[in-house]
């Protein structure tokens, strides 16, 4: 009787553990995918309304439009990188880095008497919001990585 309790609460854990397990990979890959678009519409917006950027780009960099451009291609391509399952991962650290390097651009604009982002109001809310993405397309990747350790011991 002891061992069926055993076995039969051992596959009680395991079943909700790997249940949630599955649940938690769901919401990061609906998020995967969110982020992906996100970043797609955001990087075409450099070459549909590439005067909106400017401001964001300092002063002490040349080629400002050249800036927005490449930046907008770049996004366009991490966010387009996490719809291909061989390279998500790839595309989730690119897009961890650009959130990074992108950084002390809203940094500045928290303590700018002009903020690029048009407010003093929202520079504040936008910092916060920057670190935010950067958590959320750390879990991302680290959910790439689980499902693909997931994936290779179902095999």
């Amino acid at each position: 009787m002891n061992v069926r309790f055993i076995n039969i609460f051992i596959y009680i854990c395991t079943h909700n553990t790997v249940s949630m397990k599955s649940n938690s990979l769901k919401i990061w890959t609906i998020l995967k995918f969110v982020i992906a678009i996100f970043m797609i519409y955001a990087g075409a917006q450099h070459f549909i309304k590439p005067t909106f950027f400017m401001p964001f780009v300092p002063d002490f960099l040349p080629l400002k439009t050249s800036i927005i451009y490449i930046s907008g291609a770049v996004e366009i391509l991490l966010g387009a990188m996490l719809f291909l399952k061989k390279y998500s991962k790839f595309g989730a650290l690119g897009i961890i880095i650009l959130l990074i390097v992108f950084l002390p651009i809203h940094i500045w604009d928290v303590f700018s008497q002009t903020p690029a982002i048009g407010s003093k109001q929202a520079a504040f809310i936008r910092l916060p919001i920057q670190f935010i993405l950067i958590y959320i397309v750390w879990k991302i990747k680290n959910s790439i990585s689980q499902s693909k350790k997931t994936a290779s011991h179902g095999n």
